[in-house]
């Protein structure tokens, strides 16, 4: 995809409407540009380990991760596509087909089906990129699981800026 500025974006839907408007004798309307999930969207990441690898010879392999649709829905609500790597063997090939699926058994759980990622192994650190829109203000806890924590990092310096769930903020208002 080729990314558009803003200004140039808008000077063309400016152009568009006022043309429209002139046409049909409308006022110019003010017009607001919300590019939210443009912005942020590239700036997440989410990480998850890899826990079994399940290979059906002709069929497909499974990559399970410790995660799921419970904090990530968007593939299983309307099947988002994601870039999928393995992060600590990025610099190698991505030539091992895999689907990706969640920890809560429910064959909707998948965070991606039929993408390219490096060899797997147990305990691996798989990356999802561009999660930064949605994920966290999607997620729920589904089938009891905690949310994880969000991490900010900028300028090599990382921090805490949502503390992560625990089983007891769960089950914390339980009577």
């Amino acid at each position: 995809d080729d990314f558009i500025p803003y200004h140039e974006y808008m000077q063309e839907v400016s152009a568009k409407i006022s043309e429209v408007c002139a046409k049909y004798g409308i006022k110019l309307p003010r017009i607001c540009i919300e590019p939210g999930r443009s912005i942020v969207g590239e700036a997440g990441i989410t990480l998850y380990t890899v826990g079994n690898i399940k290979e059906i010879p002709h069929v497909r392999n499974y990559v399970a991760i410790d995660g799921g649709m419970y904090e990530n829905p968007r593939y299983a609500l309307y099947q988002s596509d994601y870039t999928c790597l393995i992060a600590n063997k990025a610099n190698k090939p991505a030539d091992y087909v895999a689907t990706i699926a969640g920890k809560c058994c429910e064959s909707g759980d998948l965070i991606q089906e039929h993408t390219h990622i490096q060899s797997p192994e147990e305990g691996d650190i798989l990356a999802v990129l561009s999660t930064g829109a949605y994920n966290y203000s999607m997620a729920s806890n589904y089938n009891r699981n905690p949310r994880p924590a969000c991490i900010m990092v900028s300028q090599g310096e990382s921090r805490v800026i949502i503390r992560g769930e625990t089983y007891e903020d769960l089950v914390r208002n339980d009577l």
